[in-house]
């Protein structure tokens, strides 16, 4: 494994994280992994096997993004921060996301039809619903990759390379980004799994201890395996997460909530099959000594238990205060209910950190 801990025994590679109850007895159990990594590459502290390879679906959108603001993407096509946000997100598709993609694939003198990530209903089911009703068919941009992909679009556009086939693992722009992931976590491109991810962009696999490392180096020093343009883009592309957390996901949505409760100092984004990732920064994570990332994996890839999950270990790591904790009360634990809508049970999380070497707050 490529920047692996190197522990005296090693843990079960998962254990249970969440525990579904019912009138007083469980019901159902989720097992997962979490790592809870240094921006240096200490690992802080983990449950199951931060060895866990997974592949990390929409959480690596951060870092599919960077390569093309690196390259100044961001000043040629006069993009925003609500622009680069909806480029980093798996968004609900609400008519404020559709819009802004909209405009981005219009700078670059595209359409719709030149995305390639295929068509899905909105993820919010009231925009479905509103769709259905007025007898609107859902297209490419309506998926919730479709800002990523607008990107990639313009990525092409500006380098004068091949839109039409900006998804292949061979395209220029995609070994980019396979080269910004791989130097971000210290390990060779050649190294790192690929496959093929929902919207049919690369896919990559990597450890949660990697996955971790890459969240806290988005929020923490320079390194010097970046350029200065890399440098300057990722610290953009995470500001511009967290400054507009509704483009990253929308409205209702946990990975929305979660950054609103932290004023900017917590970045997070999910993965499909219940892949989370977060990276608290320096001034948050003051306590450990730099910027701290967390990545979790739920075995299963059921999501109803990941938000618990993800709520458990910054409460369990010290970084939620009274304002945070307020905003996420209903995520620390959440009800299950009858179809009446009476609460018959509970889902919480059921896991401990255990802390890892010295240093380790």
């Amino acid at each position: 494994m490529r920047l692996s801990p190197s522990p005296s025994e090693a843990p079960r590679a998962t254990v249970p994280l969440v525990e579904v109850e019912r009138s007083g007895l469980v019901e159902s159990l989720h097992r997962g992994a979490v790592a809870v990594v240094r921006e240096d590459g200490r690992l802080l502290a983990s449950a199951g096997a931060p060895s866990l390879e997974v592949w990390l679906r929409s959480s690596a959108k951060p870092f599919q993004l960077t390569p093309f603001v690196a390259d100044g993407g961001d000043r040629a096509f006069r993009l925003g921060t609500r622009e680069l946000a909806v480029a980093a997100a798996s968004h609900s598709a609400e008519p404020f996301h559709v819009t802004t993609v909209e405009g981005m694939l219009a700078k670059g003198g595209f359409s719709v039809a030149d995305l390639r990530c295929g068509a899905h209903p909105p993820m919010r089911e009231e925009t479905a619903r509103e769709m259905d009703r007025k007898g609107l068919v859902p297209t490419p941009i309506h998926n919730n990759c479709s800002g990523k992909h607008a990107a990639m679009l313009l990525a092409c556009r500006m380098r004068r390379e091949d839109p039409a086939a900006y998804d292949s693992r061979e395209h220029p722009h995609q070994r980019r980004i396979l080269s910004f992931l791989a130097r971000t976590v210290g390990c060779d491109p050649g190294s790192i799994p690929l496959g093929v991810d929902g919207c049919s962009v690369p896919l990559f696999r990597l450890s949660l201890y990697e996955l971790a490392l890459a969240y806290a180096r988005l929020l923490g020093r320079r390194r010097p395996e970046w350029t200065a343009a890399e440098n300057a883009a990722r610290k953009k592309v995470a500001t511009a997460m967290t400054a507009a957390p509704e483009m990253v996901a929308g409205t209702g949505r946990f990975t929305t909530r979660v950054m609103r409760a932290f004023g900017g100092d917590l970045l997070a984004k999910e993965g499909a099959e219940a892949v989370y990732a977060m990276a608290a920064a320096p001034r948050l994570a003051a306590a450990f000594g730099g910027a701290v990332g967390i990545a979790l994996k739920v075995e299963d890839g059921g999501e109803r238990g990941r938000d618990v999950a993800s709520v458990s270990a910054l409460a369990q790591l010290g970084l939620l205060d009274a304002r945070a904790v307020a905003a996420l009360r209903k995520d620390a634990s959440k009800p299950v209910l009858s179809v009446r809508g009476e609460r018959v049970g509970t889902i919480r999380p059921v896991y401990r950190l255990s802390r890892w070497g010295r240093g380790s707050a």
